[in-house]
């Protein structure tokens, strides 16, 4: 075989090696069973699909997080990760039920299952068991294979701008599993999928624009931009530097009617909801929350202006600080000023830029800017693909010495190790304690009080758990530093665009 051909299978075979490490480590531990958030989002799939209907009266004792509205409960949160969900769980609802009725007995009398409850709760039930493993298989199809595939698809995309293939690998790693995008990626949350929806359609507007192909397929990026609306309603402030970005580079600036098209049907969903539900063309679900009244009403929706307690709270304090749980980003700022100084990126700089600094903006702006029950800064997940993309423009420059590849590893391992601390501590993500790491994740840790995962159900208890993770993992790793490839770039390396520049 000649060695494009062998360096193409090398790369083939890191990527799928890639997604096993991402979807082994997304679907490993379940999501929390007890969160309000993801039973609401559950709640409206299983009445749609179960009951045809957008009410969720059946279901709404199992959450506070719900709208009363006419006289019926429903969902408060956005409804894209329900809309999402209904097919997922339409086609596994039926082989649930049987997989209920046999585990119910087996679990019973798991003792390693058993002291992750609490020591007053009511016990493994049906429809409880039924619930968790709703939840488990919808939020694994539908938010950890595109989050999993998401991180594959960055990989790639770095290939565009640097050739060292171990940076590459490095950074991936970090955004994937050394971020809150970790976390999320196994929640029925909305942040990760409004990531994965605008960081795609980044991807594909920059292919059209570099490789200089057709832009008819711009149709696809309206469907994901607006599917990031319907699904995270602050991704507006992603969206518009996207569509600008689109708008500036389409040759024949006619061809904007394509992502409208694609946006409208979705956004169509999103509006004929709110008609049926609460008689009004914009989401208002919020509006008649039977919880945080008060905070609702404090400014709009919670928002009023910038506070410098909530911005040091998302940004370096041990509560929800993006840096202090992932400080591999603190690379990024450098990188933003690599990327200013190259012109052939200028516009790539400010699709980067202006997400992070608008989702700052706008989560400090909030009176509940710590997102209750959270690992990190959840209201930020939409943008961390473009912050962590943007330290490959300054370390591409430095990866020959020796000094900033021990620094970035470092980094790097301190961000997925300080994240998987929080995020496998205990049976519900770190609380209102101002400290997530030393006063929440450390004392359960210690105590072996480790999230439910797969090697539960093996009855392996506490730390042991994690055995078949470890094996797996490290065995992965492996082979992906062994059979590691050249990178073939699509547009030349940085290097060769500094030179150009």
């Amino acid at each position: 075989m000649k060695r494009g051909g062998s360096r193409i299978v090398a790369r083939q075979r890191n990527e799928i090696l890639l997604f096993v490490v991402l979807i082994s480590c997304y679907t490993y531990f379940f999501p929390r069973w007890g969160d309000w958030g993801q039973k609401s989002r559950l709640d409206l799939t299983m009445a749609i699909v179960d009951h045809g209907t957008f009410t969720i009266d059946m279901y709404h004792e199992n959450t506070g997080d719900k709208a009363f509205f006419d006289g019926h409960y429903y969902t408060d949160k956005s409804v894209g990760p329900s809309f999402l969900a209904v097919p997922v769980y339409a086609l596994v609802r039926g082989p649930l039920r049987m997989l209920t009725s046999v585990l119910e007995p087996r679990l019973q009398d798991n003792v390693a299952l058993a002291e992750t409850l609490l020591k007053d709760g009511g016990g493994l039930l049906f429809d409880r068991i039924y619930l968790a493993l709703a939840l488990t298989l919808v939020t694994a199809i539908a938010v950890s294979v595109p989050s999993a595939l998401i991180g594959v698809l960055f990989f790639r995309f770095l290939e565009n701008f640097t050739a060292y293939s171990g940076l590459r690998l490095l950074l991936t790693l970090g955004f994937a599993l050394g971020t809150s995008a970790f976390p999320y990626s196994g929640m029925f949350y909305q942040h990760q999928p409004a990531a994965i929806a605008l960081f795609t359609s980044f991807v594909l507007l920059y292919r059209m624009r570099v490789r200089r192909t057709s832009w008819r397929q711009s149709w696809l990026v309206g469907a994901l931009l607006g599917f990031a609306l319907i699904t995270d309603y602050p991704t507006v402030l992603i969206v518009v530097p996207l569509g600008l970005y689109a708008l500036y580079h389409m040759p024949d600036k006619r061809l904007v009617i394509l992502p409208i098209l694609g946006a409208m049907p979705v956004l169509a969903l999103m509006v004929a909801y709110n008609l049926v539900v609460f008689k009004s063309l914009l989401p208002t679900g919020y509006f008649y929350s039977t919880n945080w009244q008060e905070e609702h009403q404090s400014g709009f929706l919670s928002l009023t202006h910038p506070m410098w307690d909530a911005f040091w709270g998302i940004t370096f304090s041990p509560h929800r600080g993006l840096f202090f749980f992932s400080p591999f980003l603190l690379l990024a700022w450098p990188g933003f000023y690599v990327l200013w100084r190259l012109k052939r990126y200028r516009s790539e700089f400010l699709v980067c830029l202006l997400p992070t600094l608008g989702l700052l903006l706008f989560n400090s702006s909030s009176i509940m800017w710590w997102g209750g029950y959270a690992v990190g800064p959840r209201y930020l997940i939409p943008m961390l693909p473009f912050i962590s993309l943007t330290p490959v423009f300054f370390l591409d420059r430095h990866w020959d010495r020796p000094i900033m590849r021990s620094v970035t590893y470092a980094l790097v391992g301190l961000s997925v190790g300080l994240i998987m601390a929080v995020t496998i501590a205990g049976q519900q993500f770190p609380d209102y304690t101002w400290n997530a790491l030393i006063d929440y994740a450390v004392p359960r840790l210690a105590g072996g009080d480790i999230a439910r995962n797969l090697g539960t159900l093996m009855h392996l208890p506490g730390w042991s758990s994690l055995i078949p993770l470890a094996v797996f993992l490290g065995m992965a790793l492996f082979l992906i530093v062994k059979t590691r490839a050249p990178a073939a770039t699509e547009v030349g390396t940085l290097q060769e665009v500094i030179i150009s520049d």
